[in-house]
């Protein structure tokens, strides 16, 4: 059958493999015993068995362990041979035991709450700045859950006897702050950390090192990396895998098979489209830190493919003004992308806790892609000029103080 395997990773009945090479070659480790180059497709929804008996076991199974069936699959809702391939791949890049893929990172974050919160453990401390939807997730209680928002020195006094789960993102969408997980991970005490890595991908930096016990992507971003895929993914150990599965089959938020296959075609590339983006990023990052133009520049200590930036003149023209680079939400794209977070991404954030957080009404979120250098700072450029021959007129919005000490920033 080809199939990844669907156990746990073992690190120690496989020899360390730089990050690099894992991108390419976890999840295909049986592709050449198949006689097979790339990775096949497996679209059946449902599988053929003369065995009812054994099926019998091997839903028990699941239903009480959330293992995935040994053997030829049962049902697309409860594991699919292509999904496994990624699953097992990111896990390894992450460096956990498991990973369980969703439709979406929104379902992979509602799976992780409703996981919790069947334990009785409703209860989330969270730390702002969070992507939108996440942050409207938890503050309209839509899953039944109850958080409580603090400064990242204040998790430990937040914990409750309730709690299950403590939520951070670093860096963080869209401001790029950055925290101290592995002090967020000894606050916690025994509460799983959950870190949103979307921003930073495994390659830059691996969050189950810092004490972090759940990673979550959104892996319509970086680890698809071309546009065309959505799908959300939470690294963990096996035994948090086996309840998130279990979720994903009550619930349906399954990943498409060829989804899972572009996501696995994906992280082939992932370090090389990270690190390339990143240094062209690092550049721009420079001329908009010297442009008079820019009020304040935020980019990680991390580094990454990510740069806000907040403008003397209105957002808005340099969001219209913009010829190469593409003004659409999301990000991570081999392309550039651009917006106004408190236009679209955060505008579902009450507007205070929003600019509480950091989202000034000025700030701009750029995802920088493969484009060459020169060519992205000519079009920035000229954006910038429009933005700046408006505020001149005086029809730019309204001057906002920049918020002080989020992330590694710089401003005049």
């Amino acid at each position: 059958m080809n199939s990844a395997s669907t156990h746990a990773y073992d690190p120690a009945r496989t020899a360390p493999r730089a990050l690099d090479t894992e991108a390419v070659h976890a999840g295909r480790d049986d592709l050449a015993r198949q006689g097979l180059h790339a990775a096949p497709i497996d679209l059946s929804t449902t599988y053929p068995s003369y065995d009812s008996r054994g099926e019998a076991a091997r839903i028990d199974a699941f239903a009480t362990e959330g293992a995935e069936p040994e053997g030829t699959p049962i049902y697309g809702r409860l594991g699919n041979p292509t999904v496994a391939r990624f699953e097992t791949a990111l896990a390894r890049l992450e460096g956990t035991e498991s990973a369980v893929a969703f439709a979406s990172g929104m379902a992979a974050l509602s799976a992780v709450l409703l996981a919790r919160a069947s334990l009785g453990l409703r209860h989330v401390v969270a730390v702002r700045p969070l992507y939108g939807c996440s942050d409207h997730l938890l503050t309209a209680g839509l899953l039944g859950s109850e958080v409580t928002w603090v400064d990242p020195a204040g998790v430990a006094d937040a914990l409750r006897p309730d709690t299950g789960l403590v939520l951070v993102e670093s860096p963080a969408n869209p401001t790029l702050a950055e925290l101290d997980l592995r002090a967020l991970a000894h606050s916690c005490g025994s509460v799983p950390l959950l870190a949103d890595n979307t921003f930073a991908t495994p390659v830059l930096q691996r969050p189950v090192e810092q004490g972090a016990r759940l990673v979550l992507h959104s892996a319509t971003k970086y680890l698809g990396g071309h546009g065309d895929v959505m799908a959300g993914v939470v690294a963990c150990d096996e035994e948090f895998a086996g309840r998130l599965r279990q979720i994903r089959f009550a619930t349906g938020g399954v990943l498409h098979p060829l989804a899972g296959y572009l996501l696995l075609r994906g992280l082939a590339t992932l370090p090389v489209r990270v690190r390339a983006a990143s240094a062209t990023a690092a550049e721009l990052v420079r001329r908009l830190d010297a442009d008079p133009r820019v009020a304040r520049v935020h980019y990680p200590r991390v580094g990454g493919a990510m740069i806000a930036f907040e403008v003397h003149g209105d957002p808005h023209d340099v969001i219209a003004g913009v010829r190469l680079i593409t003004p659409a939400v999301s990000l991570g794209s081999v392309d550039s992308l651009i917006q106004h977070p408190a236009s679209i991404s955060h505008r579902i954030v009450d507007e205070t806790d929003r600019r509480g957080a950091g989202v000034s009404d000025r700030l701009l979120r750029m995802s920088v892609g493969l484009e060459d250098v020169d060519d992205l700072w000519a079009d920035l450029d000229g954006a910038l000029g429009a933005a700046a021959d408006t505020a001149t007129t005086g029809t730019g919005v309204a001057a906002e103080r920049p918020a002080a000490g989020l992330g590694a920033a710089s401003g005049r």
